[in-house]
This record gives structure tokens, sequence and C-alpha cells, in this order.
């Protein structure tokens, strides 16, 4: 495994993360058993920097990775995130930014990973009706009692990134990012390198879509996907030729779709780790092997020749997951 510096720290972070929302949150049916050997087969290989939430099978996905993380402690640098507000089915209802709700959740946290301090501490989203400023003041107090050692935001504006790193500075900015969602190149990514701010991509292999493997009619009922515009039944004639004429690509380069994806996204910036999802051992040794791909510009220039190709995709969200993210 390659590292890479969190923020302006000291920090070495896996270049490659593990997402653990998949493991029994969104993705069909959980296996347990087969998560866990994931997450050991993660410390074996040396991928340290695991991603979960609290709104993740709420609440659960944090139980399931502390089972790990408990006698490893020392090994894993563990991130989680805080603000959403979910039902009793797990429905997640609104997005709570307040100071109090900060040092609520914060405990929660702390007990279901059984830890006493989370390495990294996103806010899952931003309050339209908090100041950043008050939450990131919340977080920032969370620092200075020990619980929490850095503050990132997920899926936040460039003015809110600004605002918040105005309060304290912020390590990490986690937003989604992938071939086929780049919308953060404008504006985004550029802010992240001006302030030392490690960009973590989510969903880098557009939730499985440009590894070739995903058959979009194949997915259970209780999918996300099922939900998103672009694994709708409009996309797919498009996405499927995309993703088969990316396999074909990555298998002239010799690796897999995956790999070549991942080593795209890890090309863009010194200052990228990507977090792609998995609770399968097999998909994160294939995830691991991008940081040997190296691009050349011959293969960049392939990639986006395809791209130009098939650029009807279909969106990344619909309005109902629009509605909580920052475009202050």
């Amino acid at each position: 495994m390659k590292y890479r510096k969190l923020g302006n720290t000291a920090i070495n972070l896996s270049a490659i993360g593990l997402g653990c929302m998949g493991m029994n949150h969104a993705y069909g049916e959980p296996n347990d058993e087969e998560s866990i050997a994931t997450l050991e087969k993660a410390l074996d290989i040396g991928i340290n920097f695991w991603d979960t939430a609290d709104a993740y099978a709420n609440g659960k996905n944090e139980e399931l990775v502390s089972r790990v993380l408990v006698p490893n402690r020392n090994k894993i640098f563990i991130a989680t995130k805080f603000g959403f507000r979910a039902d009793a089915n797990g429905k997640l209802t609104e997005f709570d930014g307040s100071p109090a709700y900060v040092k609520t959740a914060v405990e929660a946290s702390l007990k279901r990973l059984r830890t006493d301090v989370i390495d990294l501490y996103y806010a899952h989203r931003i309050d339209p009706n908090v100041p950043v400023e008050d939450m990131v003041g919340a977080m920032a107090d969370l620092v200075k009692e020990g619980k929490v050692r850095y503050l990132g935001l997920s899926e936040a504006s460039a003015n809110s990134i600004r605002r918040a790193n105005a309060v304290h500075p912020i390590s990490a900015l986690q937003s989604e990012y992938s071939l086929l969602t780049r919308d953060v190149e404008t504006e985004i990514l550029p802010l992240c390198t001006e302030l030392g701010i490690s960009f973590v991509p989510f969903s880098p292999l557009a939730r499985g879509l440009i590894t070739n493997a995903l058959d979009v009619n194949e997915l259970a009922a209780t999918d996300f996907r099922k939900t998103l515009p672009r694994y709708q039944k409009e996309y797919e004639e498009n996405n499927k030729n995309l993703a088969q004429g990316f396999a074909e690509i990555a298998e002239n380069k010799g690796c897999t779709p995956a790999q070549l994806a991942l080593a795209w996204v890890l090309a863009q910036g010194d200052n990228i780790i990507p977090i792609p999802g998995t609770k399968r051992r097999k998909y994160l040794l294939d995830n691991a092997g991008a940081v040997d791909v190296e691009l050349t510009t011959h293969d960049i220039a392939a990639i986006e020749t395809l791209l130009a190709t098939y650029p009807n995709t279909g969106d990344r969200y619909n309005e109902a997951n629009y509605k909580f993210v920052d475009r202050n």
C-alpha cells in the first residue's frame, strides 16, 4: 500500500481507504461474517483509513466496525460522521447541525465505536438553518476536549468550506467524485489544494457502474441505487456501453476496470484519498491494486474520448438527495 498525508498534518493514510457503509446499509443484504473478514484483510494489506457514519444502518455500521477497531485501535484511523436524524425504521428524515446535537451525536458514536477518541469527525452535510461557524465551533470544542482529533466536512460548498476553515482547520472534505461525477473539479478541488485539505471521494467507482460488473436489473429491492436516476432504464444502454468500453481500456492497460477508475481518481491530485466501499475481500484486494497503476497521457486521452462518446450517464442523485447537498 502507498500512503498520503491527511491535510496539513503528519498523519499517513492509505492512498485507498475503505468505505464501510455498504457492509450493512443501502446495498442489499448484509453479511457480517464477510464484512469482518474484509475489515481484517484491510489491516493485513495496509489500508488504515476506514470510513463510517452514525446514520449507516442507524448506528449498527459503527458497531460492526468496532468489532475489528477495538482490538486494533492503534492501527486504524477511524472516520465517522454525524448530523442525519432518522426515524425508527432508519429512514433519514432531516439534518441537524446544531451545536447541541453535535455534542449528543459524538457521545453516541464514541459509545458504538467503543473508543475514547474519533480520529476524523465529519459533519455529514451542511445545515442551512445553522451558521456553519456555530456547527464547526462546537466540533472544535470536541477537539479541545480530546474526543476528536481532526475535523472534516461532507458535500460542502466552497463558501461553507472557507467559513468553516476560518473557525478551525478542516483536514478533509468528503464528496462524491468519479469519472461520472466531476462537478467538484471546477471549484472544490482547487480550493482543497489551496487550503491544504485532503479531498476524500466517496463512490469513486460510480457505485459500481464503472466496473463493468454491475447489472442494474439484478439489484435487490432494498438497494439504494434503485432510487437514483443514473441506474434507471433510460440510461442503461449508454452506461452499459460506457462500462464495456472502459473495461477494454483497462484490459489493454493490464488492470481491472476498478483499478483503472481508482488510478484515474488518484492521479487528479496528491491530496486525494478515495474510499471505495465494499463488504467483500475480493473487491477490497482489487481496489487496493489501483495504487500500482500509473496512467499515461494516452490512457487519459482514451478515457476522455470514451466519456465524450457516451455522455448520457444520468444524474447521481434525485431531488430528495440533492436537498441535503450544500449549495450555499
